[in-house]
This record gives C-alpha cells, structure tokens and sequence, in this order.
C-alpha cells in the first residue's frame, strides 16, 4: 500500500513532464526580426568648382612714412610761423611753420648786391664800347637787378673778352658770393612739403638757436604706411596688383590701400617677413599715427576651386559627402589654409553632394538625408 501511494505521484510527476516536451516540440519559434538602418539627415551643397580668391589676414600698426626732424643750420632767434609750433598742430602744404631772424643775412645779401652793381656799372661802359650787340642784355640785368628780390642768373655768354672783363671786375665772384648768401637766408625758413602735425616742439618762439640746434619734429599725414608682419609661407600669395582694405577696433570706417614694398629678411622668432602698404583714401585724415589696424590682403587666385570651412576638414585631409544616399569619408587636396576657411582644389568635382556641418558619431556607409543648403 505505501508502495502505491509513493509510486502514484511519481508516474504523475513524469506523465507531465513528457506532455511539456511534446508541447514544446510542437510550437514554432518566431521569426528573427532584422533591426531598422539608420538614416542620418545632414546639411549639405551642390558642389560647384569656380575661381577662388585666397586672402591673407594681418595686423600693424599705421605710421607716417615721412617722420621729419627739423634742426637750424644757421643762427639767430626763433619766430612765428603762419602756424602755432606745438604739438598736435596740424598744417598744409606750403606753410610756413617757424623761422629765424633774418635780419642780419638780408643786409648782407643788400651789400653784396650793391658790390655787384657797383662792379657791373664799372664794365658796361666797356662792353657798350666793344660789344655793342650784347650791351643791351647786360644792361637790361642791370637794371633789373632790385634790393628786394632774389638775383637773377648772369646772362650768358661766349664772348671770351666778355668773360675777361667781368672776372677782372669780379662780377662772377659777387654773383656766387650773393647766391650762396640766398641759400642761407632760405635757411632761415621751415616750410611744409606736406600735409602733416607737428609731433613735437624742443623750443619755443623767442628761443636762441644754434647751428645743429634741434627744434622740433612733423610728421606726414599725405604718405602713411602700415607695417604687417606675414607668416612667411604666406608671401608667396600676395597679390601685389590688387586694392588692400583696412579696418579697425578703435575707430569707425573703412580704408584702402595697396601693397608698396615686400621684406627681405625674415623675423627669425615668429618666421614672419615685413609688408608694407600705405593708404590711399581721401578720409584718412581721420586716422592717427600709430592707430592699430586689420588688413585684408588679396591672394592669388585659384581655378575650378572651392572655399569650404575648416570644421568640414576631418583629420587634416577628409570631407563627408553623400554619395547615392550614403556618407562617403572622401580625402581632398588643400591648396591654401586660411583663418576660417580651406580652399580645396583636388578631390572634389562639380555636382558633388558636400556635407556642409559638422558630423560626430557617424560612420562611412551611414544613410543619409540630404537637406540642401545656400552655401
């Protein structure tokens, strides 16, 4: 009897345990689902190769090409211009900015004069006597020959007689003795050559001054100039022939210019070459000595070309493109790296679909959607 009540629940136990597995054999296992592709949607642009003008970015500071320091080569006491000589002063071409008492230099110069005309009435009788054909132009020189205005040139001639007699009378003596007293006089005056300011001012008006006596400095504002520094490997797309622009933080406006003159030597700390370019605007009167200023230098151009941003550019040499609904992982050929841009001109060709934002967590083959752009 224990023996049947023992057995009853085992047979039971295994009787189940056979109907699970003939039921498990009998169902159907469901089919393996496949799991959806990706599909990125990306930004992106027709290429279109063209002509591409590079630019090269750089920064100097404006300053006068023309710095002049004036210093006296004569003596006497200084005076008033037609401008006041302090600093700041701004002033026109042809103005007279100070000058030295003269007196002195003027008597001289009268009583040279008076020795001349002294010397010429002692020969004209000898010339009308023996050369009347040239009495009147000699004559005519005489009297015009005035106190108050500068000598004029001797008549010239080649009568060797003539000649005899006006080097025994010492008329060429006088004559260069005069000029050469003229010539010190207009050291006496200090007249712009330019449109300038006035830098500085050693003396005042009423002030003694010496031969070699410095008086003061003026700079030019018709001929400014900017200095650039450009990285070396930059000079060699230059554009010499083209407008350069300038601008600036400090004021407002903009300013053109050109390119004047390119260094030799290169700055061995920063690797760069000096460039020079001075400034053409008729408002530059509003810019200041020594003013810091951005210039935009044209480049050299490049054909069937395309100027795209450096955050396109992957690992140096690389641009996604999306080719027949795929991501391509593409290398290109860079010309020219600039601030912000490249301009590609290998790799590349018109009709091209360029992804134009910057892609992270993506792979070559992804799908993508293109939605078109401006650029």
């Amino acid at each position: 009897m224990k023996l049947k009540m023992f057995l009853i629940p085992v047979v039971i136990l295994t009787l189940g345990f056979l109907i699970m597995i003939v039921l498990v054999g009998l169902r159907e296992d469901p089919p393996n689902a496949t799991p959806p592709r990706l599909k990125k949607i990306v930004k992106a642009q027709v290429v279109n190769l063209g002509r591409v003008t590079s630019q090269i970015i750089g920064y100097g500071r404006i300053k006068t090409a023309q710095p002049v320091v004036l210093y006296s080569e004569v003596n006497g006491t200084l005076s008033q211009g037609n401008v006041p000589f302090q600093p700041a002063q701004s002033f026109a071409r042809g103005d007279l900015l100070v000058k030295i008492d003269d007196r002195q230099i003027r008597l001289e110069i009268n009583s040279a004069k008076s020795d001349l005309l002294n010397a010429l009435a002692t020969v004209l009788p000898e010339i009308k006597v023996d050369f009347p054909n040239e009495y009147e132009v000699w004559q005519t020189y005489f009297n015009n020959c005035n106190y108050d205005q500068q000598l004029r040139e001797l008549p010239k001639t080649d009568n060797q007689k003539i000649k005899l007699f006006l080097s025994r009378f010492n008329v060429y003596k006088l004559y260069f003795q005069i000029r050469n007293l003229e010539i010190q006089l207009e050291k006496h005056y200090f007249y712009a050559l330019f449109n300038g300011s006035v830098i500085s001012a050693d003396l005042r008006v009423g002030s003694t001054v010496r031969n070699g006596t410095r008086i003061g400095e003026v700079i030019s504002l018709d001929d400014m100039e900017i200095e650039v520094p450009i990285p070396a490997k930059d000079i060699e797309w230059i554009d010499t022939g083209k407008p350069v622009l300038f601008t600036s933080t400090e004021i407002s406006g903009e300013w053109n210019g050109s390119v004047k003159r390119i260094g030799k030597n290169i700055d061995t700390r920063t690797q760069t070459v000096q460039v020079f370019m001075d400034i053409r605007n008729s408002n530059k009167g509003h810019l200041f000595n020594g003013i810091f200023l951005k210039a935009y230098i044209p480049g050299k151009s490049l054909e069937r070309a395309i100027s795209v941003p450096r955050n396109l550019i992957y690992e140096e040499e690389y641009v996604y493109l999306v080719n027949n609904g795929k991501l391509e992982f593409r290398p290109v050929t860079i010309a020219r790296r600039e601030l912000d841009s490249v301009i590609i001109n290998g790799g590349i060709a018109d009709n091209d679909t360029l992804v134009t934002e910057v892609l992270q967590g993506v792979a070559e083959g992804m799908l993508a959607e293109v939605k078109l752009t401006g650029r």
